[in-house]
């Protein structure tokens, strides 16, 4: 059973950093690549960064302060967040699809798997 488990959020004031880890069980993800999003209320799940054996990709509200990385074996993702801002606050999600040509990373419904989230609140 393909688990993807998120952790490392919690509450921080505005400036400081967090990292986020998310465990990849059930399968080798060496084919995968592996993305992070987040969910303020009441707003859509946005894309915030992927990472494949091509490369990676951030959006612009969060790149030179987030990075995203991942261990050799590829099964645990991670995003460090520096320099965090309150509009930085949403449950971040970690989640994985297989890499094909073409395929829209910063689209949600191109990943095969989602994790149950962590809560980053960043305070003023």
């Amino acid at each position: 059973q393909v688990q993807l488990v998120e952790s490392g959020g919690g509450l921080v004031q505005a400036g400081g950093s967090l990292r986020l880890s998310c465990a990849a069980s059930g399968r080798s993800f060496s084919n995968y690549a592996m993305g992070w999003f987040r969910q303020a209320p009441g707003k859509e799940r946005d894309f915030v960064s992927v990472i494949h054996w091509g490369g990676s990709s951030t959006t612009d509200s969060v790149k030179g302060r987030f990075t995203i990385s991942r261990d050799g074996a590829g099964n645990t993702l991670y995003l460090q967040m520096n320099s965090l801002k309150p509009e930085d606050t949403a449950v971040y999600y970690c989640a994985a699809a297989i890499v094909s040509w073409g395929r829209n990373w910063g689209a949600v419904d191109s990943y095969d798997y989602w994790g149950k989230g962590t809560q980053v609140t960043v305070s003023s």
